[in-house]
């Protein structure tokens, strides 16, 4: 099924039928026979109150929408810390995350920000201090494990101290704390380091996860989800070879 049939089945049927259909086989041989491809891409969004609405929810449709455009399942999922419960995000929505903290079951991990200008609020501040987050951030990584971060929730990577001394980015009205706690500021919208990638302000979270769906499934998916999104990818991405 091409992504055109795909986008009519989308419009025609709903989801249902998307997910009985065919998906879009990519053209990269080579990205299909790397090692970990026979199983699924394995996504953790980290929640927690006070979280952005856009911070969580852009990645997360992202990430579950880009199964339609690969032949590699794609499992997406919310993560609380402190185990399955309902968080009320910054602007009042209640979500109940299903699952609790699991990082060696993930391939990716996504920390959305929020909060970060409200510092007697539930958001990143209030996780800094608390200070469970950031210590199990510290501790969850590994090799074959990706963090990446978006807004201020690169505040949160800081915090655990996994951004000092390496390439990354955050929100603009975060970026001069990063710089002070050690991280190596680039003025791009994402900064993709190997196993930390960061982007910026709210609306990158759609850039961050079209570039990790290009980088760990291929260009096709990320140019069938940008069709199927009616979004394009904004900005440039820094990358280690860009030193090259």
């Amino acid at each position: 099924m091409n992504r055109r049939t795909l986008l009519h089945a989308t419009t025609a049927l709903g989801t249902a039928t998307l997910m009985a259909g065919g998906a879009v086989p990519r053209a990269d041989a080579a990205e299909s026979e790397a090692p970990g491809r026979d199983r699924p891409l394995r996504v953790h969004v980290v929640m927690f109150d006070g979280v952005e609405e856009l911070d969580f929810s852009a990645p997360y449709e992202v990430f579950s929408a880009s199964g339609y455009f690969t032949d590699r399942e794609v499992e997406t999922r919310y993560v609380a810390l402190d185990g399955p419960r309902t968080v009320k995000a910054s602007y009042g929505t209640r979500l109940r995350v299903d699952h609790g903290w699991a990082p060696e079951q993930a391939d990716v991990l996504v920390v959305p920000g929020g909060g970060y200008a409200r510092r007697e609020d539930p958001g990143v501040w209030a996780e800094i201090r608390r200070g469970s987050l950031p210590r199990a951030l510290a501790a969850a990584t590994r090799p074959g494990l990706t963090v990446s971060a978006l807004c201020t929730g690169v505040m949160l990577l800081a915090a655990a101290g996994l951004t000092a001394g390496r390439p990354c980015t955050t929100h603009h009205r975060a970026r001069a704390d990063l710089e002070r706690q050690g991280g190596v500021l680039k003025n791009a919208r994402v900064v993709d380091d190997g196993d930390l990638v960061t982007a910026g302000g709210v609306t990158s979270g759609l850039d961050l996860a079209l570039w990790l769906v290009r980088r760990e499934l291929g260009a096709d998916a990320a140019v069938g989800l940008e069709e199927m999104l009616e979004y394009e990818a904004r900005g440039t991405v820094w990358t280690e070879r860009s030193r090259r």
